[in-house]
């Protein structure tokens, strides 16, 4: 998931970096009384999930309240590369003496973290020729690395106290989330001196998202997620093709990590709750019968106060209904977990009594049929 900038700076906010004074706000009228707190002038930034805004037009100063009455209606219903303006960010400009650049990304084949850092700030990293590259494994950045990467760009004294101490609250930040990318850009030298995070990008892994409830606030949720929040359950789409349901958010997550470490790859995550009824798991099978993207299920339930029964009657109403027509593969414990069993008994569902050999099985299965 790519956050939009004033979402990065969220998150910057929270881990201690030093960013401008602004506001983010989605309609004029709220734009005007943000205008009148954050004070003229200041930048009108269109918040977008691309690069390229300044050329587009996307970025512009603003230093009084006619020019706002033109350019925030202009930028709020502007498109980028194809992308529709989000929302807008009201921010105070700065004062900048010279922009450099920072990130770290996830490196996927060495395994490890990557600091990206240059002096030359402001534009593409991949057009800038000097970049300052060190691998620093999957903990956080020390002191000894980042003094190096300070001192490669060109700083010294205050300004090389202050990158360290953001290098490091930025590889904080990149473990904490499991960020793929955390990037500062242009990270600016401002005319005092002090150094400023003046546009961000982050980049979370759409896998681990489940591990943090913070960061739902900013996913678009799609149609099927939304209709399952409206009926009470949680739903997540991934991009696999293994569906995994359960009850509670640690077993289904604990479930899903089982899944991917053993080859699996999820579809979607599933928790039908503590309140489950046969007619909600049943409306939880519906939703996920409309992705085409689903090749088996994954069924990890322990019964306490929902009843194993009730979602294998759930299963049944769905099969004579041909509502789903995949392998389940299902582990069952807890109440009344032998008379699931035994409804099941002669249906699509094969039952393990091990939520480890029903993983293999499913991920067997799903590789086996393409």
């Amino acid at each position: 998931m790519r956050l939009l900038e004033y979402q990065a700076k969220e998150l910057f906010k929270e881990f201690g970096i030093r960013t401008p004074e602004s506001v983010s706000s989605t309609d004029i009228e709220k734009g005007r009384n943000d205008a009148k707190k954050l004070g003229y002038p200041f930048v009108i930034k269109a918040q977008v999930p691309v690069g390229g805004r300044g050329k587009a037009g996307g970025i512009q100063k603003c230093s009084n309240d006619d020019e706002f009455e033109i350019k925030y209606p202009q930028i709020l219903n502007m498109s980028i590369k194809g992308e529709k303006t989000r929302a807008i960010l009201l921010e105070k400009m700065a004062f900048i003496e010279k922009e450099l650049y920072l990130s770290l990304f996830l490196n996927r084949s060495k395994r490890c973290y990557t600091i990206i850092a240059s002096s030359d700030g402001g534009v593409e990293i991949e057009s800038v020729k000097n970049q300052t590259i060190r691998e620093v494994g999957l903990g956080d950045v020390d002191d000894k690395i980042a003094k190096e990467v300070a001192n490669e760009i060109g700083l010294k004294d205050n300004q090389e106290s202050e990158f360290i101490d953001m290098l490091k609250r930025l590889s904080k930040l990149t473990i904490e989330k499991e960020a793929e990318l955390a990037e500062i850009n242009p990270l600016a030298i401002l005319k005092d001196g002090t150094l400023m995070a003046l546009d961000g990008k982050v980049m979370t892994d759409d896998n681990s998202n489940f591990r943090h409830e913070e960061l739902l606030k900013y996913q678009e949720k799609s149609e099927l997620e939304e209709q399952a929040e409206k009926r009470g359950f949680s739903l997540v789409e991934l991009d696999g093709n293994i569906a995994v349901i359960g009850n509670g958010a640690g077993l289904v997550m604990s479930t899903f990590d089982m899944l991917a470490d053993n080859g699996g790859k999820p579809a979607a995550f599933l928790d039908v709750g503590g309140g489950a009824t046969t007619e909600s798991v049943y409306e939880a099978l519906t939703l996920i019968s409309k992705m085409n993207k689903v090749k088996g299920i994954l069924v990890n339930l322990y019964g306490g106060i929902v009843k194993t029964s009730t979602v294998a009657a759930a299963f049944i109403q769905a099969y004579d209904n041909n509502l789903i027509d995949l392998p389940v593969f299902a582990r069952l414990m807890g109440a009344e977990s032998d008379k699931a069993k035994e409804m099941l008994t002669d249906t699509k569902t094969k039952i393990f009594d091990s939520v480890e050999d029903a993983i293999n099985s499913v991920v067997l299965e799903v590789n086996k049929s393409g």
